[in-house]
């Protein structure tokens, strides 16, 4: 079985900047927003249309890909 990404490339949306998949909410600011010191319920709380799901399969995707690069 193929594994779907939970983050979306598509040049339709936003101009292509990686996206969770069915939004237009950008994966970056999840980044940001756990950079600034901010919890992963705060992000949640403002962008209500990613599920908590979602954003652990983000960030575990972009851990194996920083991972398996090594």
């Amino acid at each position: 079985m193929e594994h779907k990404s939970v983050i979306v490339i598509d040049p339709e949306i936003l101009g292509g900047t990686p996206c969770f998949r069915g939004t237009r909410v950008p994966f970056d600011s999840l980044i940001d927003y756990l950079e600034a010191g901010d919890t992963l319920d705060e992000f949640l709380d403002n962008f209500p249309s990613v599920s908590r799901e979602a954003a652990i399969a983000a960030l575990e995707e972009a851990k194996a890909l920083l991972t398996n690069s090594r």
